[in-house]
């Protein structure tokens, strides 16, 4: 099989990534600029890279937190519509399974948007009606740190489940229909959630602690509850959370194939979080990050850095083997189906 036979097999796929930050990096733009930002810098990445559905997570930096958290929030979710609106020849902001089907099958690239860590809901949680009004699907309660919901999976050492807002908020997401994201939720938090959850989850981003044990991981008893929910686990490429120090496209494949021998084909995605350029782009050069809750910022890997080079997972997967059914699968096939699945039955909630 050569790289053209790969390539040729990855422009075939539909291709999903359920976590890029790129929201940030357009909102910190004056809004009359958030459309062809997004044209000139974002796009044509996504589409060398073959992405036909992006998942948008709306994320709050510290610095907006608390007092300006709602309004960031907001400010995200307006950026996110207009560089639907006007880039409608390119992509579309979906509300349900209908509408990403469609956009796809138009050749457009389908966006669904997501929140990570909802410090600008906290305790409200009667908000998250108001958010799923605008264009809100996937929602994560917490991110390292605690929230009004739990503990995100930097405070795993606290050992703590769910509050009881974030066993509200858990109920009305099911009840609005939004998808509940487990990746960044403390490891007891993860658990109390597939105890409780009456619908399927997901992990946006998140890759297997068996291989690495860092917090941002997942074990395979939790990989393994996320699919017998229904739901999806979306492996994480950030290489510090891969490996301590092989960052390679090999250590990656690694990951996939632990998740999916536990989890089974059918329940596996790519949660790429690509934060390079975010990072750069979001950042203050006097301010350079450093390191992400104690590992390195700055450690990629190579030729992952970004969404250009996601044909370079097809080529890797297709050297270990893998049947191109399955290759096809986990580019994006299962988490388009598990998007059409729950947003088509929960459509008009």
């Amino acid at each position: 099989m050569t790289a053209n036979d790969a390539l040729a097999l990855h422009r075939r796929a539909v291709v999903a990534d359920a976590h890029n930050d790129l929201l940030c990096s357009v909102a910190t733009r004056p809004s009359d600029e958030w459309s062809d930002y997004f044209r000139t810098q974002w796009l044509p990445q996504l589409q060398e890279g073959g992405v036909d559905l992006q998942v948008l997570p709306v994320f709050i930096d510290d610095v907006y937190r608390p007092e300006g958290a709602l309004r960031r929030t907001m400010r995200m979710i307006e950026a996110a519509h207009r560089l639907a609106e006007g880039n409608a020849d390119a992509v579309g902001l979906c509300l349900d399974g209908d509408d990403i089907d469609r956009v796809i099958g138009e050749g457009r690239i389908a966006l669904v948007l997501a929140l990570e860590g909802m410090p600008g809901i906290a305790d409200d949680v009667e908000l998250l009606e108001t958010v799923h009004r605008l264009g809100i699907r996937i929602g994560a309660v917490a991110h390292f740190g605690r929230s009004a919901f739990a503990d995100g999976s930097g405070e795993d050492a606290a050992g703590s489940r769910l509050t009881r807002t974030g066993i509200r908020a858990l109920a009305e997401m099911e009840r609005v229909g939004m998808i509940f994201d487990i990746s960044h939720l403390g490891t007891g938090g993860v658990d109390h959630v597939l105890e409780i959850a009456t619908r399927p989850v997901m992990a946006t981003h998140s890759s297997a602690r068996a291989l690495f044990d860092h917090h941002r991981n997942l074990t395979d008893a939790q990989i393994a509850g996320v699919a017998e929910s229904g739901g999806v686990v979306c492996v994480n490429f950030f290489a510090p959370y891969l490996h301590e120090s092989a960052y390679t496209i090999d250590t990656l494949i690694d990951h996939f194939e632990r998740v999916v021998s536990v989890a089974g084909i059918a329940h596996v995605g790519m949660g790429p979080d690509f934060v390079r350029e975010v990072i750069a782009d979001t950042t203050a050069p006097c301010c350079v990050q450093t390191t992400i809750e104690g590992v390195p910022a700055d450690r990629y890997l190579p030729g992952l850095e970004g969404p250009t080079g996601l044909p370079l997972v097809t080529e890797a997967l297709l050297r270990r083997g893998w049947p191109e059914a399955d290759i096809l699968a986990v580019l994006g096939g299962n988490l388009q189906r598990f998007l059409r699945s729950e947003l088509a039955a929960t459509a008009g909630a």
